[in-house]
């Protein structure tokens, strides 16, 4: 467990001792980025990209802040993709299985051309780091937006 908080802190850019402050900061690690503006989600989100995929480097990266009920639509991605959960909490769905909420510290593996979709609760946000894998193997597929239907399914925790 220890390693995995090391991991985390160590990612999100602070270092690591086994003397973890007791007062924590609440200011969000990154900014919250750009309002995003295209049709590939629902509801407010903003993103804020670390880095793009480049000739050394096949990843795409960002932090992508999501308000209560927001969501992408549903996406597949040739090379996979991780979510690594930074606050909130938040749902993810694959398609043919039932909705997971995630919460801070979750990390989710989306499987390559794997259809799914991520975003907020209802009721709280959410934040994660998303890093797009092996984008020399193309760009997300978008398809359709996640109907209410689909969004405001029971979870149970």
């Amino acid at each position: 467990m220890y390693i995995k908080i090391c991991l985390a802190i160590l990612l999100l850019g602070s270092g690591c001792t086994k003397n973890i402050s007791t007062s924590m900061n609440t200011d969000p690690t990154f900014p919250k980025g750009n309002k995003v503006t295209n049709n590939n989600f629902v509801g407010n989100v903003y993103v804020q990209m670390f880095a793009q995929k480049d000739t050394v480097h096949n990843v795409s990266l960002g932090s992508v802040t999501f308000e209560p009920g927001a969501r992408t639509n549903w996406h597949s991605h040739p090379g996979g993709q991780i979510l690594m959960v930074t606050d909130g909490i938040g749902y993810y769905q694959e398609r043919g299985s039932m909705i997971r909420k995630m919460r801070k510290g979750d990390v989710i593996k989306c499987p390559h051309n794997i259809e799914h979709w991520h975003g907020a609760s209802p009721t709280t946000s959410v934040t994660h780091i998303a890093i797009s894998t092996n984008t020399q193997l193309g760009e997300a597929k978008w398809i359709r937006p996640v109907t209410d239907e689909e969004y405001n399914v029971k979870i149970i925790d």
